[in-house]
C-alpha cells in the first residue's frame, strides 16, 4: 500500500511541478502575502499549486486527510493524511534562484511512510517507501540512495538554513559565531526539502535548521532516514525546534556540537 502512496505522490508531484514552472512568469514574482514575518513571503502560485494538489490528491483518495502550507488541514477517515508543500524554497522562487521543491508525503496513522520530492527549476526527484529505501529517479528508473559516512565536524560540509523571525535570526547569528569556526563550511540554499535530499546523495555531512514546520521535511526526511541517515530533534524527533540530520557514525558529533552552541 505504501507504493501505491507513493505512487500517487509521484504523480501529482510532477503535475504540480509542472503548472508551477509554466505558470512562474520572467524575473521575480509578486508576493500575494506573508507569513511570521515580512521575509516569509507566500505567491499566489504557490496557493494554486496547492489547490491542485489537493483537489488531485482527494479525486483518487477522497477518504483521506490533507495537511498543506498554505491552506486549512482536513480531517480524513482513512487513516492515512497528506502533508504537502507546494513550493518550499518560496523566497527561491520569487527571486529565480532555481532550488525550489514540491514536496508530498503520506503518512498513516501519523507516521510518513512515502515522499516524493521534486526540484521544480531543474526536474530533479527524490524519493522514499518506509522499509523499502530512497533512491533518485532518472526518469522512470530509480538510482538507490545509500548515505556516505561522513566526516567529523572539522572537515564537514553543514547545510543550514536561518529563521524568519528577525529575534530569533539574532539569535541564530550568535550561535553560528560560535559553529562556524569548528566545522570546515556552511551552505544555505534556501529550502529544506532539496537540502535534506542533497545531505541523501552525499553533498553534505550534516543538516540542522531551526523553524520547520512539518510539511518543509515529511518527504525529504523519510528519504534522508531510507538512505541510511539519523533525523532527529533537540527533544529527540524532528520539529519546529530544530532538525538536525547526519550519518549514525558521525551523528552526535555533529548534534552535540549544535547543541554546545546555542542554537
Amino acid at each position: 500500500m505504501s507504493q501505491a502512496l507513493f505512487d500517487v505522490a509521484r504523480r501529482v508531484g510532477l503535475e504540480a511541478a509542472d503548472f508551477v514552472r509554466r505558470s512562474r512568469p520572467e524575473g521575480r514574482v509578486d508576493v500575494a502575502a506573508t507569513k511570521s514575518s515580512d521575509t516569509d513571503v507566500v505567491t499566489e502560485i504557490d496557493q494554486a499549486c496547492e489547490r491542485l494538489i489537493r483537489e488531485r490528491i482527494l479525486a483518487a483518495r477522497p477518504d483521506d486527510g490533507f495537511v498543506g502550507e498554505e491552506g486549512d488541514d482536513l480531517a480524513g477517515s482513512s487513516g492515512v493524511d497528506w502533508v504537502v508543500d507546494p513550493i518550499d524554497g518560496t523566497v527561491n522562487f520569487v527571486h529565480g534562484i532555481p532550488a525550489y521543491a514540491v514536496s508530498i508525503a503520506a503518512r498513516r496513522d501519523g507516521v510518513v511512510v512515502a515522499g516524493h520530492v521534486v526540484n521544480i527549476a531543474s526536474g530533479e526527484e527524490h524519493g522514499a517507501v518506509r522499509g523499502e529505501g530512497a533512491w533518485r529517479h532518472d526518469g522512470d528508473e530509480r538510482r538507490p540512495l545509500v548515505a556516505t559516512q561522513g566526516v567529523p565536524p572539522a572537515r564537514g560540509l553543514v547545510a543550514t538554513g536561518f529563521h524568519y523571525v528577525p529575534e530569533i535570526r539574532a539569535k541564530q547569528a550568535a550561535a553560528m559565531g560560535a559553529f562556524l569556526p569548528q566545522v570546515a563550511d556552511i551552505r544555505r540554499t534556501g529550502s529544506a526539502a532539496l537540502n535534506l535530499c542533497a545531505l541523501a546523495e552525499g553533498h553534505y555531512d550534516a543538516y540542522f535548521e531551526q523553524g520547520l514546520h512539518v510539511w518543509d521535511h515529511a518527504a525529504a526526511g523519510l528519504v534522508a532516514v531510507e538512505s541510511g541517515l539519523v533525523v532527529t530533534g533537540l527533544g529527540g524527533v524532528p520539529d519546529e525546534r530544530m532538525v538536525m540530520a547526519a550519518h549514525p557514525a558521525v551523528a552526535e558529533e555533529y548534534f552535540d556540537l549544535v547543541r554546545s552552541c546555542g542554537f
